[in-house]
């Protein structure tokens, strides 16, 4: 009995338990789901949503746990007895713990990365000198953005930066996040709301071998968190105002509201539900520059003078003014046809006096056009719901169901500016995951709702009020009104300088010469008083009468009006597996790891016929692809080698094969040195296959596939090219046209857009404080996608070349592209850390007149400061981003031109409520509230002022 009972003894002793809770120390607050790892059985725990852990020691006291949380630092602890322990972990600003998928599709160390790849994590979130996670990119290396408004930012990575980007992919939980009719993600709009974002991560440069078509220039990742890991109720006020000292707007509020909810109701099932709301005055894009529009292409440029001084004034976000004739061309002669319409014993007379006017070059007006802030209610609003179902069919295998929904408005510049009115996107998916293998389908259906082109409609609404010429009733349109006072008024500026100059006893000849210098003398003067007179009736902004007539232009299917109608869907399939466990390829310590996986896409269009070709019936694209990748170590580890290779088809193109071959070299503990040779490419987007849309002017885009050539009667009425009709219309100017000038533009193959990248990298952790990352590279482009510019007649045989067609096309220029990058985060003492990142681009070999579209600054540069604990119980954090970048040449769709260098400054100060795990912050993006654009023709950008409560966030 004595031995059993020292038995019993024994074993009850082996079977004590240890229990404790795990917080942040710099605010007290308890850290989720945190790993706690008995050191000598190595066995793991995992903390509740509480930090509070509870294991049994399986052995004798002492033993040795090991603590361990993303964003903390490891800590390890003596336990000597079994008191309830507080273990408190540093955070870690230098995270070389972090896991990230993007780099190679299966987790790895964040610091082992082969390639270039940022991550911010939900604390960071939370800590944020931004009113969005999505703004918070712009402080990563490498990274540019393009604000077409408050709502709509562009991301873009090592160049080629638009407001849309079809050369950066961007996932969402495994969905695209691309819009059908688009082939790009509009930015923050849709997507995840805040309090739901787990952690992003973008791969910067080539990465189609893993990501498929539009892998050019990198690939964003948006993680959204578990509601296994990351259960509760939490919620989130913002409060702020913007347009401060803004001369296009008054200061207007600005409101951002969010909550989120997760329960796991059992061990196997879970459930969660997100939203956010957000609601502003949008920045409005007020450039009254005149510029430059040479007919047929983009290559425009911003030229002197305004509405008083040219009377083919084009201002850059002013509307309707687009529309200009030149009115003494002998298919629009209106000045001649004023003078026919005098007596005839005035019309010598009238044609004399005007002889400057008819002998000089074009006389091109244009009509008179109405500002951005007057044709696009500057009233932007975003409405992102989400909720999903998780279940777990084994320890192994979870399923989950979610959705995604997304509905507002916004400003956005393509080829003109867009109002986005009532835009909605819903995106739902059905996936199976493991940690080897996962499968999932997914659909993104959207709806244009009330979207229309700003710059269409204006110039249709135009034409509604008055025409710009009506055959049947001239004397009541707008430019035989502007040629009939434009006449009137310089023959009468004429006269009277003539009487004037009689009076004082100048000779006929002597008075002749000097009312005709008053009247060229006058001219401006003379065309206002035109326009006055052509325009009377127009009417007047923000009044009944223009509503009506706007509203209702705006609610009209392109071309009659300015509505687009895309109902166009996106449903797509993937699978992947990794094979390593199964295959057991090479021996124990140097396996060969095999991943593989494939996918299948489905693009439906419907628009209707305002957007594609599409009048009859929707239009349906299949594309395909499948990915293998290989990685094995070398050297006792040293060096690890990862080749992939992906194959890819879509029906209108032939098949692509994408290589990868990327190397990490271990120099040392923490020290890594890595080589990647990358290439990338992507299919024609969706538009440039099947766009049919004319834009006025007598121009249509259209596709760049062969189904165009045949609708338009390439065959019977040649396509010629634009240089060579000039050149014909200038022999024809003198007087000996030339036929043999004209040129047949000749098709080629449409293929697709291609780029091979080299890189070379260093990624250090120092002293466990400072993390050094630093890049370069080298990039060769090819098969550029662009425009081509051709001209037809309007039947066959004849020389007006009325039909002007702009379609998709390659380029045979090659372009080269170079950069290099560093970034530092420095960790330093009682909880401050420092951070600060400088990187170059640059485009090379770029041939004349060629436009590239590189849009991005040569040098940029980002610096920040900031502390998450401090004073008083750790209470008190603020963090302060410097970013500043070079003034460039902005080459967009719809206009080009120069854009100044800047520097903003992002602040905000914090205090955390620990009890309720929530956060007060004040906050400002733009603090100094200095306007600026960060691309040519887009809105002024100024300083956004908010304070937010948030409620367990922390």
């Amino acid at each position: 009995m004595f031995f059993c009972f020292q038995a019993l003894l024994v074993f009850s002793q082996s079977k004590n338990v240890i229990e404790g809770v795990i917080k942040n120390s710099s605010g007290n607050l308890a850290i989720p789901k945190a790993n706690i790892k008995v050191k000598h059985i190595n066995k793991i725990f995992l903390a509740d949503d509480n930090g509070h852990f509870k294991l049994s020691a399986d052995g004798p006291l002492p033993v040795t746990l090991v603590v361990s949380s993303i964003g903390f630092e490891t800590k390890e602890i003596q336990v000597e007895n079994y008191n309830f322990l507080t273990v408190e972990l540093n955070d870690e600003y230098v995270n070389n713990k972090a896991i990230v998928i993007a780099a190679t599709r299966i987790p790895q160390k964040y610091i082992e990365a082969p390639v270039s790849v940022g991550r911010i994590s939900s604390s960071s979130i939370a800590y944020a000198a931004t009113p969005s996670y999505y703004n918070m990119l712009n402080n990563l290396a490498g990274v540019d953005v393009t604000t077409s408004g408050l709502g709509f930012n562009t991301i873009s990575t090592r160049g080629f930066n638009l407001s849309g980007n079809t050369r950066l992919n961007q996932m969402m939980d495994n969905i695209s996040g691309e819009i059908p009719s688009l082939n790009f993600a509009i930015g923050g709009f849709t997507g995840l709301s805040e309090l739901d974002v787990e952690s992003m991560e973008l791969l910067s440069g080539a990465s189609s071998a893993l990501y498929g078509s539009g892998g050019m220039n990198g690939t964003l990742l948006i993680n959204s968190k578990n509601p296994f890991k990351y259960e509760g109720f939490s919620m989130q006020v913002k409060q702020g105002v913007n347009h401060i000292n803004d001369n296009t707007a008054n200061a207007a509020p600005y409101y951002d509201w969010s909550g989120r909810w997760a329960k796991k109701l059992s061990e196997k099932f879970a459930f969660k539900i997100a939203g956010q709301y957000i609601e502003a005055k949008d920045w409005i894009a007020s450039d009254t520059s005149s510029y430059y529009r040479p007919s047929g292409t983009n290559n425009g440029y911003v030229i002197p003078g305004n509405r008083f001084t040219d009377p083919n004034y084009d201002g850059v976000n002013v509307y309707g003014d687009e529309t200009t004739l030149d009115i003494k061309s002998s298919s629009t002669p209106f000045l001649q046809g004023v003078i026919a319409s005098l007596p005839s014993d005035q019309q010598e007379q009238a044609a004399n006096i005007l002889k400057p006017y008819l002998n000089g070059s074009a006389m091109n007006v244009s009509r008179t056009g109405y500002k951005e802030s007057e044709v696009i209610n500057p009233k932007t609003w975003n409405l992102k719901l989400s909720g999903g179902l998780y279940y777990k069919l084994n320890k192994d295998v979870e399923a989950s169901l979610v959705a995604y929904y997304t509905k507002g408005t916004t400003a956005y510049t393509g080829s003109d500016r867009f109002a986005l009115k009532g835009f909605s996107v819903g995106q739902y998916k059905i996936e199976f995951k493991s940690a080897n293998w996962q499968i999932r389908s997914y659909t993104t259906q959207t709806n244009s709702g009330e979207t229309y082109n700003a710059t269409v409609t204006t110039r249709v609404f135009n034409e509604a009020w008055k025409p710009s010429f009506n055959a049947a009733d001239p004397t009541a349109s707008w430019y035989p009104q502007y040629a009939g006072a434009f006449v009137q008024n310089a023959i009468g500026v004429y006269q009277n300088a003539y009487s004037d100059a009689i009076s004082k006893g100048q000779s006929t000849e002597a008075a002749a010469a000097t009312a005709q210098s008053a009247m060229l003398g006058n001219t401006a003067a003379i065309q206002n008083a035109a326009r006055q007179y052509a325009d009377n009736g127009k009417p007047v902004a923000g009044t009944k009468a223009f509503n009506d007539l706007f509203n209702a232009i705006r609610k009209v299917p392109i071309p009659q009006g300015g509505l687009f109608l895309d109902r166009s869907d996106l449903y797509q399939t993937e699978g992947q597996y990794n094979l390593t466990n199964i295959l057991k390829l090479g021996d124990t310590s140097h396996r060969i790891e095999v991943l593989t996986g494939g996918n299948w896409k489905h693009y439906v269009l419907n628009s209707e016929g305002t957007l594609f070709a599409d009048k009859d019936g929707a239009i349906g694209i299949n594309e395909w692809g499948a990915y293998l990748q290989l990685a094995r170590s070398f050297f006792n580890n040293h060096f690890k080698l990862t080749a992939t290779g992906r194959y890819d088809k879509n029906q209108n193109f032939q098949a692509h094969f994408t290589p990868r071959f990327t190397g990490v070299i271990t120099v040392a503990p923490n020290h890594y040195v890595r080589l990647s040779y990358q290439t990338a490419y992507r299919f024609p987007t969706t538009q440039q296959q099947w766009v049919d849309l004319e834009i006025g002017g007598g121009t249509r885009l259209i596709g760049g596939i062969p189904y165009f050539r045949d609708k338009y009667n390439y065959s019977t009425n040649p396509w010629y090219t634009l240089e060579s009709v000039m050149q014909f219309q200038n022999s024809a100017a003198s007087g000996n046209p030339d036929p043999s000038l004209l040129k047949v533009y000749k098709f080629n193959t449409f293929k697709p857009e291609s780029v091979s990248s080299y890189e070379a990298g260093y990624k250090a952790l120092i002293a466990n404080k400072l993390l050094v990352d630093v890049y370069a590279y080298y990039a060769r482009y090819q098969n550029f996608i662009g425009r081509v510019v051709t001209l037809q007649n309007s039947s066959a045989g004849s020389f007006d070349f009325a039909n002007i067609y702009s379609f998709s096309a390659n380029s045979s220029n090659k372009v080269n592209t170079q950069g290099w990058g560093l970034s530092l985060n420095y960790a330093l003492p009682q909880n401050f850390f420092a951070s600060g990142n400088f990187y170059s681009d640059e485009i090379k070999d770029v041939p004349k007149d060629f436009i590239a579209g590189y849009n991005t600054p040569k040098y940029r540069a980002n610096i920040g400061f900031g502390n998450k604990g401090m004073l008083k119980d750790k209470r008190y954090g603020f963090n302060i981003i410097c970013k500043w970048q070079d003034a460039f040449l902005y080459e967009g769709e719809f206009a080009r031109g120069n854009v100044n260098a800047f520097t903003t400054v992002d602040a905000q100060i914090s205090y955390k409520l620990i009890k309720t795990k929530s956060l007060i912050k004040i906050g400002a993006t733009n603090l100094t509230n200095h306007y600026y654009t960060n691309a040519f023709a887009n809105p002024s950008i100024g300083g956004l002022y908010y304070i937010s409560y948030g409620f367990n966030v922390l």
